[in-house]
């Protein structure tokens, strides 16, 4: 129950924002779950995104539950916050391209050239090569692709299609889109000799015309080559310069497949001047620390309990799912996972009150939604070598308990998780959906790349991912509060055994999918805890392709575009046999019946 000094702050807080926020006292109990999740997924911390103001009133709050029941900074730190540098935004600082010499046609403007988040900042100049859609695939199976074959473009300007070619047979498009990222062309550009690198959307291609976006790109600073996306009136310049063919009947010359096709030299000269401006910015991972509370040393002396507290701002890095009409509305992440944050909490506060021969590390990451990037961090280079941890536990998305289903996840990480967690669950009573894969799409991936033996509690997914109606009302307040327990009871085990878990390496099985799913948009909303033979929708999007072709949750898909679908990997890899608009046959079972029908892909916007 809060306390009337909490009340009071969170009046001051919901009336007055951010500001407000900042004068907050410390409470001198700890929160609720119900209030934790209610405070974290407020307005006013405006979507929790990584480097902004909210993100760090948001810090403010978990440090001062953390200060509410005895939890320190580790202490080999003097802070709860641990710093990470990453880049922050990506923006085009003036990109420019220009035809011929000093009087020929240039494009500055925003809407017709703008450099690709990865480019060198460069200004570079030469002839200009058509490459086709700039692709290099190996041999493969007795099939091999190079765009660059019978081309010579060293100290040149490359031109590109977006993508990879539309008509081709399905078997061959799965193998082009995995060699179809921009970043992959450049590479393939830039060790053949080329100066630059220019992309074009196609006007065959899905969004045909349409500028790359720029991200911010958190992988890699740049990519040793200057490279821009062009508006098809730019690229359409270059080609009134061709006698005999458009770039609409040369993209229709490729889009068979056909690697006999060849590239096109372009007579002139081209400049190429990008301009990148990149924002580093430095987050913070919150951590704190629950020492041994008796004289026992044991074998990897710490245990960790996770989650990530940063969520999307207001949805316009590409990561959301949001409606046309819910378009820049703040994005609370109620159960994304202001749920995992409020659940680490409560099972601090328990194994506070507890005897603890290890120590407990509480970590809330942030940079999770850019690719965890807080965890990545933490584990290459944080305060606590890998080989002293006995086990992590990742809370993510355990806000939506339906049906009594709790999926623990990651459970091939190490040989003991099967046991244990239904000898915990004996006092708890959950219908425990055990899934062995520890390559999840959250910080468990971190540490189970670093060998530690690893755990991953969720509830599922829904409608309100990444959306703005992921809001409190939507969480299931008491079944959050007896994950959290259950949780606290899986810690208070490892805290207490001897032996520390041993380290199963997984190896990974299935495909993993290429660039197709970037482009398209299919409305399905996978459940990533359940392991059945298929692909178990745990819902659609409302008004998506899934819905329009009468998919459902609970609905199995079977087989996609003809092939057989056993898990999430076969769908992902699946993905790249489709095309946009097109039909594709999807069979799913529904209460034991096998239906088929179709679904027709949508441009992801």
């Amino acid at each position: 129950m809060m306390t009337v000094a909490r009340v009071v702050c969170r009046a001051a807080f919901v009336t007055g924002g951010l500001a407000f926020l900042a004068a907050c006292a410390p409470a001198p109990a700890p929160s609720s779950i119900q209030a934790n999740v209610e405070i974290l997924a407020s307005d006013a911390f405006e979507g929790r995104l990584t480097g902004t103001e909210g993100i760090r009133y948001a810090a403010n709050h978990i440090i001062s539950e953390l200060e509410a029941f005895g939890a320190e900074p580790l202490p080999m730190t003097d802070d709860y916050r641990v710093p990470f540098q990453f880049t922050g935004t990506t923006t085009d600082g003036g990109t420019r391209v220009r035809l011929g010499g000093t009087g020929g046609l240039e494009w500055s403007d925003f809407d017709s050239v703008r450099a690709l988040s990865f480019s060198e900042s460069a200004e570079v100049s030469g002839p200009v090569v058509f490459a086709g859609y700039g692709l290099v695939v190996p041999e493969t199976d007795g099939f091999s692709y190079d765009s660059y074959a019978t081309l010579d473009v060293t100290d040149k300007i490359v031109l590109v299609l977006r993508y990879f070619p539309e008509d081709a047979e399905q078997e061959l498009r799965s193998t082009f889109s995995r060699y179809s990222s921009l970043r992959f062309k450049a590479q393939a550009a830039r060790q053949r000799g080329a100066r630059g690198l220019l992309v074009v959307t196609g006007p065959r291609s899905p969004n045909a015309g349409a500028l790359v976006r720029m991200t911010g790109d958190t992988a890699v600073a740049d990519s040793g080559i200057a490279a821009a996306s062009i508006s098809l009136s730019v690229a359409d310049a270059l080609f009134e310069l061709v006698p005999d063919t458009t770039l609409e009947e040369a993209q229709r010359a490729l889009d068979a497949g056909n690697p006999h096709v060849s590239g096109i030299e372009i007579p002139v000269d081209v400049m190429l001047d990008a301009r990148v401006v990149r924002q580093q910015q430095t987050g913070h991972n919150v951590i704190a620390y629950l020492p041994p509370t008796g004289d026992t040393t044991l074998d990897r002396p710490y245990v960790v309990l996770g989650a990530h507290y940063d969520h999307l701002g207001r949805g316009e890095d590409g990561s959301s799912l949001a409606k046309a009409e819910e378009a820049g509305e703040i994005h609370n992440g109620a159960d994304d996972n202001a749920s995992g944050v409020a659940a680490v909490l409560a099972a601090g506060a328990e194994l506070a009150a507890q005897d603890r021969a290890r120590g407990v590390v509480l970590a809330f990451w942030s940079g999770e939604e850019l690719g965890l990037l807080g965890s990545a961090d933490f584990v290459e280079s944080g305060p606590i070598p890998m080989d002293q941890i006995a086990a992590y536990v990742n809370f993510d998305m355990v806000g939506r308990l339906r049906d009594n289903k709790l999926s623990v996840q990651a459970l091939g990480s190490s040989s003991i998780w099967s046991d244990l967690v239904d000898e915990v669950n004996a006092s708890f009573d959950f219908e425990l959906q055990k899934v062995t894969d520890p390559y999840l799409p959250t910080d468990v991936m971190s540490f189970n790349l670093a060998d530690v033996p690893s755990l991953a509690l969720f509830t599922g997914s829904h409608e309100d991912y990444h959306r703005p109606t992921d809001d409190p009302e939507t969480v299931n307040f008491t079944g959050l509060g007896r994950i959290a327990r259950y949780g606290a009871a899986v810690a208070a085990r490892l805290v207490a055994e001897p032996e520390p878990p041993d380290f199963v390496r997984v190896e990974r099985t299935g495909q993993e999918g290429g660039q197709m799913q970037i482009r398209l948009y299919t409305g399905t909303i996978p459940d990533y805890a359940s392991e059945v033979d298929g692909l178990l929708l745990s819902g659609v999007m409302g008004g998506g392709p899934a819905e329009h072709a009468g998919l459902r949750e609970g609905d199995v898909i079977v087989e996609l575009a003809g092939q057989s679908i056993a898990n999430i990997y076969d769908y992902t890899y699946a993905l790249d046999l489709l095309k946009v608009g097109q039909p594709t046959p999807v069979v799913f079972t529904r209460d034991g019946d096998r239906i088929e029908t179709e679904l027709i892909p949508e441009v992801r916007q």
